[in-house]
């Protein structure tokens, strides 16, 4: 029995600590109350809303951020930012112990977390009156799925806790389920809650950021598409993962057809309520920025913003970030030339095949011609920005008032990002932008991807209902045509690899490039042989195997006007580049799921350890 309670102690204490978290949602009304007993509480339909309050604080959010800080899904960690450090070498070890209750995702904390949706489960067994509870029960469902699909995504098949226990339990101490085992249960409670949870609810409602049906599917969309991907590309069995894409499909598809979303900046946002499309082709960048108080040229606020599925909500004066997004933003995702290189020509075309393309000899020349997000995303050398309270709008004009207080963007080694930078003038902390943990740009690639998948082709007709819709959201007026099978088939491109490419610069620093090169089963490709991107420019045969930053010999980085000052001390590759780190690179089959931390083993020998750690 001492021992038993030895091995519980330390998750009990980050149970009861879980229990305390408070929702980031501002509409929610969070008072936690689960340190009363049973006896005076769980009486009410309200007792059960109060207690699922606390789920809404495990969302994903600001302070998850890679701009912000680590994580386990981190961009930071993945191929296009400058290596991914340890994590993206491969050389990272197994940890001793976590690093405590957070957002981050960790065994703990989500065990915990877990732990807290069947705590309302097992209370909602005795209720007199289940169907009004039942919002509840689905939302305690919808999180208990979204721990499980965080542990997945982390360790693959980990043990399954499906009720409420007491420290004497033996499921404690119990072996790990299987991963199809742990996916089956996150689908299944997923498609349980999804006819309990409300259709929507209104922006005005004080319920405004709960869980919908619609997020419930949009989030069962990525479910299983990322674990269909995961099968397919690891030679699985062709029924389970054909199975798990026609879930995908079906579920992205449920929300599109909902007609309750758009994309920002679009007219079919319009249609929705607000204005947002008067942003033009700058919607890219102002969405991930936008606020109530002044925080774009057109004074859009967020009612306008009918991209955004499942959220975390602030505002800018009951319910501030807390968190220094700008500053953190600026100094964060470090991109190099591979992230820089996927950005297609106007033409539709790749860099290496297109005559648009006007080379890397200016800052300015590798921009001109190309797919408009990424003069949005990335910061061009020489170009004025403006940076929250250090470097802020002063009348939204871009006259001569406005742009004596930008910064100008320095010429460095690698590329600036944009995105999350707020241009207002806000102190530190105070930023009150929304974080998306779902948006409706990911249904869109969802469906395509899982369509392509399913069936080993897409339509033109499928993909302009979904990814062509991301596509062209700010390259309607550049002639940017729609991705079709004529233009892959006339150009020598890959649908697949067209499809991914859209993915990765849609959700740029969103954390989803490290899962979704796991997934793909690409990783130790992308993170070794195929760092430095795209051959284009490149000695012949010569691809580099380091990540590299911008092309320096020869080009105004070295030579000028305003080269790069002080001049870098970074080695150079065969063709030029700047490289950014030269850490051995060793990334290999065990590093596609992490180590499970020691600690966790010691305490409960059953768990067995990842393969290859």
């Amino acid at each position: 029995m001492k021992k038993q309670y030895k091995i519980y102690k330390p998750v009990l204490l980050f149970i009861l600590l879980s229990f305390w978290v408070l929702s980031c949602n501002k509409s929610l009304n969070l008072l936690p109350k689960d340190q009363l007993s049973d006896a005076a509480f769980f009486k009410t339909p309200n007792d059960f809303k109060t207690f699922a309050n606390q789920y809404y604080g495990y969302l994903k959010n600001f302070s998850t951020l890679q701009g912000v800080t680590d994580n386990p899904h981190s961009d930071g960690r993945a191929d296009y930012a400058s290596g991914g450090g340890s994590y993206g070498a491969g050389t990272n070890s197994i940890p001793a112990t976590e690093p405590g209750l957070g957002n981050s995702g960790n065994w703990t904390t989500d065990y915990a977390r877990i732990r807290a949706t069947n705590y309302l489960l097992d209370k909602a067994a005795d209720f007199a009156a289940p169907a009004t509870i039942a919002q509840y029960v689905a939302e305690a469902k919808f999180f208990r799925a979204y721990a499980y699909f965080d542990l997945l995504q982390q360790y693959g098949g980990v043990p399954l806790i499906l009720k409420l226990l007491d420290p004497n339990s033996a499921e404690l101490f119990g072996a790990r389920a299987g991963r199809d085992e742990v996916a089956d249960q996150i689908v299944a409670d997923l498609q349980a809650a999804i006819p309990d949870l409300p259709v929507s609810v209104a922006a005005n409602s004080a319920d405004y950021g709960r869980v919908t049906q619609m997020a419930a599917q949009a989030f069962l969309s990525r479910v299983t598409l990322y674990e269909g991907t995961w099968q397919k590309s690891r030679s699985g069995d062709a029924t389970r993962y054909n199975g798990l894409f026609d879930k995908a499909i079906a579920a992205s598809s449920a929300v599109i057809a909902s007609n309750q979303f758009a994309l920002f900046g679009t007219p079919a946002s319009d249609a929705l309520g607000g204005n947002s499309s008067i942003l033009g082709d700058s919607a890219q960048k102002y969405l991930f920025i936008l606020e109530n108080p002044k925080s774009n040229p057109a004074a859009v606020t967020k009612a306008a913003n009918h991209e955004y599925i499942l959220a975390v909500r602030y505002d800018d004066v009951v319910k501030v970030s807390g968190v220094n997004i700008s500053r953190s933003a600026h100094n964060g995702t470090g991109v190099d030339r591979k992230y820089a290189n996927m950005f297609l020509c106007r033409d539709g075309l790749p860099i290496e095949k297109s005559p648009l393309f006007k080379g890397f000899q200016t800052y300015e020349s590798e921009f001109q011609d190309r797919d408009n997000r990424m003069r949005y995303t990335l910061k061009i050398a020489g170009h004025k920005y403006w940076f929250g309270s250090l470097n802020a709008r002063v009348n939204w004009t871009n006259d001569a008032a406005d742009y004596a207080t930008a910064e100008t963007g320095v010429p460095g080694i690698g590329y600036g990002s944009q995105k999350w930078i707020s241009e207002r003038n806000v102190a530190d902390r105070f930023e009150s932008e929304d974080y998306p943990v779902i948006r409706y740009a990911e249904v869109l690639l969802n469906y395509a991807e899982a369509v392509y998948e399913r069936n080993g082709q897409i339509g033109d007709g499928d993909l302009n209902k979904s990814l062509n819709l991301v596509r062209l959201r700010v390259n309607r007026g550049n002639g940017m045509p729609p991705l079709s099978n004529v233009l892959v088939g006339a150009n020598g491109l890959d649908m697949r690899t067209e499809i991914r490419r859209e993915r990765t610069i849609e959700l740029f620093d969103e954390d989803f490039r490290l899962d979704d090169i796991k997934r793909w089963h690409s990783a130790a490709s992308d993170l070794i042989t195929n760092v430095g991107g795209s051959a284009y420019g490149n000695a012949p045969g010569f691809v580099s195997p380091w990540p590299v930053g911008i092309k320096f010999t020869g080009t105004q980085a070295d030579i000028g006007p305003n080269p790069i000052n002080p001049r870098p001390t970074n080695p150079l590759d065969l063709n030029g580049c700047l490289i950014l780190d030269q850490t051995a690179r060793q990334f290999s089959e065990k590093n596609y799921l992490y180590p499970i931390p020691a600690q966790q083993i010691s305490l409960n020998p059953q768990l067995t350890q990842n393969p290859g750690w």
